[in-house]
């Protein structure tokens, strides 16, 4: 089993294998999750005291705080921001969520 490591940002790493979600730092329902998080000691700041564009959520219940954008977290991943399932296209046609599949 290979070690895959992606850098949220000034030499903070995390193992891909445990990430569940990238997401944009700026709605009240992801700063909520944040407080939540710090509330039960599983916030691991990643910013350096730079300000917070992005938040990375893991499967053991931490919550990673970056100064990059989500898109960039997810472009180290190898994931482009167009590439879009059907279940995130939401005010999409049938007929383009079939040609997605």
């Amino acid at each position: 089993m290979e070690l895959k490591l992606v850098n949220v940002g000034h030499g903070a790493t995390v193992f891909v294998g445990r990430i569940i979600s990238i997401v944009p730092s700026d709605s009240s329902p992801v700063r909520r999750l944040i407080q939540d998080a710090r509330d039960r000691g599983k916030i691991i700041d990643a910013t350096r005291g730079r300000p917070m564009r992005s938040v990375v959520v893991c499967d053991s219940d931490h919550v990673i705080v970056s100064s990059l954008l989500a898109d960039t977290l997810s472009a180290r991943l190898g994931h482009s921001g167009l590439d879009t399932g059907p279940a995130l296209v939401l005010g999409a046609s049938a007929d383009i969520l079939e040609a997605q599949v």
